[in-house]
C-alpha cells in the first residue's frame, strides 16, 4: 500500500473537504510545526551573548545548551525507533508533538544553567523523533507521485524559519528577554497541536501487517540491505553539511571580508533564495524521478561547498551571492535524498526507519562538524586556516553520495 489515506474514514479529516484539500490542510499542519521545532533549535545560537550574561555561565558551558539538543535527539530517535511502528501515527505525532511544546516552555522558565539544560534536553528528545515521524506520515500520505512536492513544501519550513522565525526571535529575545522566544514559540504551537488532532486521520494502516518483537523489528529495520543504503546516503549529506556550515559565519568575518554585523543580511539573502529552490526541487521530482534530480544538484552543491571554502576577501555582496546558492542547492538536494529515501521504505516500517534515520541525521552532524575542528585553525582574530581542505573533505562526500543513491530502489 502506497498512502495509508484510503485506509482512513472520510470524517477523520476536515468536514466536506475533498482528497486535495485535506492533504493540503495535512501538509500546512506538519510544515508549520515543523517551522517551530526548527525555530526552537536554531535560536538558541543567537541567543548566546545573553544567555552567558543572564545565567552567569562560559563559552563551554552554551556548548553544552547547544549541544544538549542534538544529543538528545540522536539518542530518543533510535530509542523510540522499534516502537514507532507498533502505534497510530496521528496518536505519536500529537503525543511527540505536546513534548516539545512542553519542553520549549521549560527553556523560557528555566532560571538557571542546570534547569536550561534539561530543558534543551528534553525538547531535543521530542524534536528528533518527532521530525522522523513527520517524515514517514507524509510518506503514508501523499502517494509516490505527488510526495517530491509535498517534501520540498515541508522543507520550507526551514527557509521560513531562517528567514522569518529567527529574525524575529532574536528581536524579541532583544526587547523583551531571551525567554520571549520560548514563550511566543509555545504560544504558536499549541493551537497548531489542536489543528493537527483536528485534521490527521489515524494513520493506522501500517498496523495491519506483521507484529514482531520491537528489538527484532529495529534489527531487521537495521539490517535490510536497502535501508543501509539509505542511511548510508542522509549520513554522508549531513556529514558533508556540517563540515561545513557551522564554519561559514567564522570564515566570512575573518577571511572573506564581511562584518559580523552584516551576517544577518548574507543569510537572511540565502534563506530568500531557498524559498524558491526547495519547491522547485520538489516539482522537479515529481516530474522526473529524485535520483535523476539529485544526479544534478549534487555536483553544483559539492561545486559551492569548494568555493565556500576557499572564499577570498569579496565583501558581503559577493557573500550573500555564494551563501544563497549553497543554501539553495544544499535544501534542492536534501529534497531530492528524503523523497528518494522514503519512497524506497515499506510502510510498515517507515516509522522505525525514519526516526533512526533521524538519529543518523543527529549523529553525522556532530560527526562532520567534529571532524571539520580537526582540521581548521584560527579565526579568533585571525585568518581561518585549512578551510578550504574541508570543503574538499565534504565536496568528495557529496559526490560519493550519488553512488550510494544510484543503488536505491523506490518500492511505494
Amino acid at each position: 500500500m502506497t498512502s495509508s489515506m484510503p485506509a482512513d474514514p472520510p470524517s477523520a479529516g476536515p468536514s466536506g473537504s475533498g482528497p486535495a484539500r485535506r492533504e493540503g490542510v495535512i501538509l500546512l499542519t506538519l510544515a508549520a510545526l515543523q517551522f517551530v521545532s526548527i525555530v526552537d533549535f536554531m535560536i538558541v545560537m543567537p541567543l548566546g551573548p545573553q544567555l552567558l550574561a543572564d545565567l552567569d555561565i562560559d563559552a563551554a558551558r552554551f556548548s553544552w545548551v547547544v549541544s544538549a539538543y542534538t544529543l538528545n535527539a540522536g539518542i530518543a530517535s533510535f530509542l523510540a525507533a522499534p516502537w514507532l511502528d507498533r502505534v497510530p501515527r496521528k496518536a505519536a505525532y500529537l503525543s511527540l508533538s505536546l513534548g516539545l511544546i512542553a519542553g520549549t516552555a521549560a527553556c523560557g522558565w528555566a532560571t538557571n544553567f542546570p534547569l536550561l539544560l534539561a530543558a534543551r534536553g528534553v525538547t531535543g528528545a521530542f524534536g528528533g523523533v518527532l521530525g522522523g515521524l513527520t517524515m514517514a506520515i507524509l510518506a503514508d500520505v501523499f502517494p509516490a507521485e505527488r510526495r517530491g512536492r509535498a517534501t520540498g513544501t515541508l522543507m520550507l519550513a526551514f527557509s521560513v524559519a531562517s528567514v522569518a522565525g529567527v529574525p524575529l526571535g532574536i528581536a524579541l529575545g532583544t526587547r523583551l528577554g531571551w525567554q520571549a522566544p520560548f514563550f511566543a514559540l509555545t504560544a504558536l504551537g499549541l493551537p497548531l497541536v489542536g489543528l493537527a488532532a483536528w485534521s490527521l486521520p489515524p494513520l493506522a494502516a501500517h498496523l495491519d501487517g506483521p507484529r514482531r518483537h520491537p528489538v527484532a523489528h529495529l534489527v531487521e529495520t537495521l539490517t535490510v540491505p536497502a535501508h543501509r543504503r539509505a542511511l548510508a546516503l542522509i549520513a554522508l549529506l549531513m556529514v558533508a553539511a556540517f563540515a561545513v556550515i557551522p564554519f561559514i559565519s567564522t570564515a566570512l568575518v575573518a577571511n572573506g571580508g564581511v562584518r559580523q554585523a552584516q551576517l544577518p543580511v548574507v543569510f537572511v539573502s540565502g534563506g530568500l533564495l531557498t524559498l524558491l529552490s526547495t519547491p522547485l526541487a520538489g516539482r522537479l521530482v515529481d516530474r522526473f524521478g529524485a535520483y535523476p534530480v539529485l544526479r544534478g544538484v549534487v555536483p553544483l552543491s559539492a561545486a559551492m561547498m569548494l568555493v565556500v571554502t576557499q572564499l577570498p576577501a569579496v565583501g558581503v555582496a559577493g557573500a550573500a551571492v555564494v551563501i544563497a546558492v549553497l543554501m539553495a542547492t544544499n535544501s534542492s538536494r536534501m529534497v531530492t535524498a528524503m523523497s528518494l529515501i522514503t519512497s524506497s521504505i515499506e510502510p510498515l516500517r517507515r516509522g522505525s526507519f525514519m526516526s533512526v534515520n533521524s538519529s543518523v541525521q543527529h549523529v553525522a552532524s556532530g560527526l562532520g562538524t567534529m571532524l571539520a575542528g580537526l582540521i581548521v585553525e584560527g579565526g579568533a582574530g585571525e585568518p581561518l586556516r585549512h578551510f578550504g581542505t574541508v570543503g574538499i573533505l565534504a565536496a568528495v562526500a557529496t559526490v560519493a553520495s550519488l553512488w550510494v543513491a544510484a543503488r536505491i530502489r523506490p518500492v511505494a
